[in-house]
Formats: structure tokens, C-alpha cells, sequence
């Protein structure tokens, strides 16, 4: 088996996640202890206090689905799993470069504070919504979006039956309501915020910064990138690819489908969840995927 991990992005957590990892492992303290350090406030209580609501706030939600996914990937790792490329939806890129050894643990993480940080201030002045658009061809969700003026854009191309949209919440709740009239099926997403779109134009600028500023490495193993889901390898290209991600739409069909291309034909889905596991089956039913989410399904 020619193995790939692929790694989860934000939507995929929930409230207590992490708690049987941290009570077993003490890779999983070590990492949490680190975190915190680094983060400067206390993400383990937020993580595995089942009754603590800022789980779902992007400020924590994006370090703490990146600490989960990393825990995973160790004791993957450890019990002789061996990829042979990485890939991660949004969010998800980042566990990726860590796992491909692109990047280490706490420089991803510093960067992982700056990026949840910048799109929570970007909610906040102009919040925006995304919605995903269900068994819809490409054409026919470009002549819709094109009756909001660029106030909406692909944000994800998830598989063959899903492509989500984001924008301006206004823009966004005349889709819905339209797509309604005209027998179009569009739902809304739990998310806060307008990703991948230019409204995160702000949060980028940040991202740059730290970006340029840290160390990456060139891989030996590939890493498909959502702005560029082909082979990737040189840190210079991955950096850039990075930056660009975050106003730019994931390109998650292409990716699985390169990939497999290039000779995976079995992909874990290194995170909490199970979403990308059945976004793969819908883009090509004989992916054989498997997901972590369980500490049963692990060891």
C-alpha cells in the first residue's frame, strides 16, 4: 500500500476533543503543555472541557484541530505508518507541512496563533458567510455567483457533488434564498467567517509576514498544496502557495485526484473527524480512506 495522510480542516472539531488522547498518551500532554506556552493562554481547558463553547471560535479552533492532528500523526507514526505524501484541507496544510517535516511543530504553531488571530479580526469588521452548493456542475454555479458581482467566490472545490461559496453575508443570504426559488440546494455553513475570498485580504498581511519570516525546509516527500495541488517540494514554492492559500479557493478534487495519479491508493485521514474521508469517496469511489477520529480506530 502507497499510503498518503491527509489532514482535516476547521469545521471538523468538537467540544472535549483530545480529552482520551491526552488521558493515555504523554506525547499528547507534551504537545498540549507546549501549546500553551506558545499560544499563551490555556487551550487544553478549552479543548477538553466538554461544556466549553470557545472550542467553535476560530481563534481556537484552528490550533486546537492542529494540535489534535499532530498528536495523531505521531502515533501513526509510531505504530509504522509511513506516508508517501501529505496533503490538508485550508487549515489542514499546515499538520501537513509539520508531517512532511516542511516545517517544525512550534514554528506552524506561531504561525497557526497569527492566522486564527487575523480571520477573527476579519469576522469581526466584516464577518461574511460561506455556503456549499450540493450536485451543481461548475457551470451552472459560475452563471449564479455571477449575479452578485464579485461579492461572492469558490471558496472550496471539495468534491464532485460539493463546491462551497463565500462572500459578503448579504450576498450570501440572497443565494440562499434564490437557490431556494430555483431549486438550487445550498447550505449555509457553521462557520464565521467569509475563507478564502478576499475579505480575509487583512488577515493576510500578517500571515505574510510570519510566513516569510520562518524557516521552511524542501521535503524529500510531496506535499499537494490547495493552491497548487501538484507535487510541491521546494520550500520557496510551499511558502508561496501558503500565503496565497488563504484568499484563494481549495483545490481539493484536483489534489486527491493527483495524488492518486501519482500513486497513492490509500489515504488516512490524519485528524479529528471523518469529513475529507467522505469527500474522497465522492470523488472517486475506489479510494480506500480511513479516519482517526476514534482512539479505537488508532492502535
Amino acid at each position: 500500500m502507497n499510503i498518503s495522510f491527509i489532514f482535516p480542516g476547521q469545521g471538523s472539531q468538537y467540544k472535549g476533543m483530545g480529552k482520551n488522547l491526552f488521558n493515555k498518551f504523554d506525547y499528547a500532554k507534551y504537545l498540549f503543555t507546549m501549546s500553551n506556552e506558545i499560544l499563551e493562554y490555556d487551550l487544553k481547558s478549552i479543548c477538553l472541557n466538554e461544556n466549553n463553547n470557545d472550542i467553535d471560535k476560530t481563534k481556537y479552533t484552528q490550533p486546537a484541530i492542529f494540535i489534535y492532528s499532530m498528536i495523531i500523526d505521531y502515533l501513526l507514526k509510531d505504530s509504522g505508518y509511513n506516508p508517501i505524501s501529505f496533503a490538508g484541507h485550508s487549515l489542514g496544510e499546515y499538520s501537513a507541512l509539520v508531517s512532511s517535516k516542511c516545517i517544525s511543530f512550534e514554528n506552524a504553531l506561531k504561525i497557526i496563533k497569527v492566522r486564527a488571530e487575523g480571520m477573527h479580526s476579519s469576522e469581526e469588521k466584516d464577518a461574511g458567510k460561506m455556503a456549499a452548493i450540493i450536485n451543481s456542475d461548475l457551470t451552472v454555479i459560475n452563471q449564479l455567483i455571477k449575479r452578485y458581482k464579485g461579492s461572492i467566490v469558490i471558496a472550496n472545490y471539495n468534491s464532485l457533488n460539493q463546491t462551497v461559496v463565500s462572500g459578503k453575508s448579504k450576498s450570501i443570504d440572497q443565494l440562499i434564498n434564490y437557490s431556494k426559488k430555483n431549486n438550487i440546494k445550498v447550505i449555509p455553513l457553521k462557520v464565521s467567517g467569509a475563507f478564502h475570498s478576499p475579505l480575509m485580504n487583512n488577515a493576510k498581511i500578517s500571515l505574510k509576514k510570519i510566513i516569510n519570516s520562518t524557516k521552511f525546509y524542501d521535503i524529500i516527500q510531496p506535499i499537494y498544496q490547495n493552491v497548487n495541488p501538484m507535487k510541491n517540494f521546494k520550500s520557496i514554492n510551499i511558502k508561496n502557495n501558503l500565503i496565497k492559500q488563504l484568499t484563494s479557493p481549495v483545490k481539493w478534487v484536483d489534489t486527491i485526484n493527483n495524488m492518486g495519479k501519482d500513486g497513492s491508493n490509500q489515504f488516512i485521514e490524519v485528524g479529528p473527524g471523518s469529513t475529507l474521508s467522505k469527500l474522497n469517496k465522492n470523488i472517486n469511489s475506489n479510494i480506500l480512506c480511513t479516519n482517526c477520529n476514534k482512539l479505537k480506530e488508532l492502535l
